[in-house]
């Protein structure tokens, strides 16, 4: 199973939302690292942190390969409004054959689900 975590998990996690640190522990305690896109990380980051070190630490960083470029650019071409993370984000996912992708933008990233029917889109 993947899990994807988009940037509104990981503000979730570092304000201490109850839904984010219940998937969060919940992933960890099912023995999966959940995977943060690069792209993620950048829009993010705003500075150095004890709790972003704490959700890095926790986390897989994910480069952008070709494929993952190529797939997040058919769907910004595909579906007109997204934006490059949440491109990245459901291109992630769905390149690993499916997964779950969490986000406080549920209504942006289910639109994206059109292009990536494999990807469960949750809301924290």
């Amino acid at each position: 199973m993947t899990f994807i975590f988009d940037t509104g998990m990981l503000i979730a996690l570092e304000r201490r939302k109850r839904r984010a640190l219940e998937a969060f522990q919940n992933i960890v305690r099912r023995g999966f690292l959940p995977i943060v896109p690069a792209v993620v990380y950048v829009e993010w980051w705003r500075g150095r942190t004890d709790m972003r070190e704490q959700i890095l630490a926790a986390v897989v960083v994910e480069e952008m390969p070709p494929l993952l470029c190529r797939a997040a650019g058919e769907a910004l071409g595909a579906i007109k409004g997204s934006t490059l993370a949440d491109a990245v984000v459901m291109a992630s996912a769905a390149l690993r054959g499916g997964g779950i992708v969490y986000t406080s933008d549920l209504a942006d990233l289910t639109r994206l689900q059109r292009h990536f029917p494999t990807v469960r889109v949750l809301e924290v």
